[in-house]
């Protein structure tokens, strides 16, 4: 009997809540009670988290965090300077804080007390260098071109006089020494309004061309063979093919363009 009425939880309060009657719904063994609300809400709650007194009223409370003040504190590279008016989803204080480097960063005070966030971000990836007016093979830097996905960019000129945007990894691992030139088949190449005469002359095929004809590739997510071709720095797109052949044509159709640029040449050639 004493059993009985220590589990008989009709009528008790647990903070706003009021039990009514078990129902006969079990959750992990437990008893399932009705309850209502102060507010006048009824909810279903397990007898575990009434007793334990984990659930006091139906939500209609907002959960107020107790928060520190975290004023002058340091986390890493970050100094909190004051709260800000904004908060975050939960309600929690966002505070403005300032990185080591300088910069200033609003970051919420769990981010902060968990040590997930220990900077404005400059701790991730590599530092940046100070590679202007350096050379790597036939690039020179000119510029830092900012940070694009993660990645510092450098702007280099190549020896050719082309200019393009480079990974400072590749500029220091070695990968990137020129604009793509240095890998051409040919053993001297002499450009002209950005076009090397002997490449487009060449029928020599590049180590990672897959589909042995030049210019043309299959896109695999459409499954058509794409011809193309690149002229005086710019790639000119021969259409979308469903045959290898088909697109090949296209490019041999297009190379009609080097055909005048190429009488030119000799002309002015035989000039001098």
């Amino acid at each position: 009997m004493g059993k009985k009425k220590k589990d008989d939880l009709s009528g008790r309060r647990f903070g706003k809540l009021t039990a009514i009657e078990p129902t006969e719904e079990r959750k992990h063994g437990y008893v399932v009670w009705r309850c209502r609300c102060d507010c006048g809400k009824e909810i279903s709650v397990e007898s575990r988290y009434l007793k334990r007194e984990m659930v006091t009223d139906c939500g209609c409370v907002p959960k107020i965090r107790a928060r520190k003040d975290l004023r002058g504190q340091r986390f890493g590279r970050l100094v909190v300077l004051e709260e800000t008016e904004k908060r975050a989803g939960n309600g929690e204080v966002i505070w403005k804080c300032r990185c080591d480097c300088g910069n200033p960063v609003e970051i919420s005070g769990t981010r902060l007390l968990s040590g997930n966030k220990k900077s404005c971000g400059c701790l991730a990836g590599p530092k940046q260098k100070d590679f202007v007016g350096k050379r790597f093979g036939n690039l020179q830097v000119i510029s830092y071109a900012g940070k694009k996905k993660g990645c510092h960019m450098w702007l280099c000129r190549c020896q050719c006089g082309k200019t393009l945007e480079v990974r400072q990894s590749n500029l220091q691992n070695g990968h990137s020494k020129s604009c793509g030139c240095k890998n051409s088949p040919v053993d001297s190449c002499h450009f002209l309004e950005g076009t090397c005469v002997e490449m487009i002359q060449s029928k020599t095929i590049f180590k990672n061309n897959t589909s042995g004809v030049r210019g043309v590739y299959l896109d695999k997510k459409r499954n058509k063979w794409v011809a193309q071709i690149t002229f005086q720095k710019k790639t000119y797109y021969l259409g979308s093919y469903d045959t290898k052949q088909e697109a090949a044509e296209a490019r041999l159709k297009g190379e009609e363009m080097y055909n005048d640029f190429l009488e030119w040449y000799y002309s002015r050639n035989e000039e001098k």
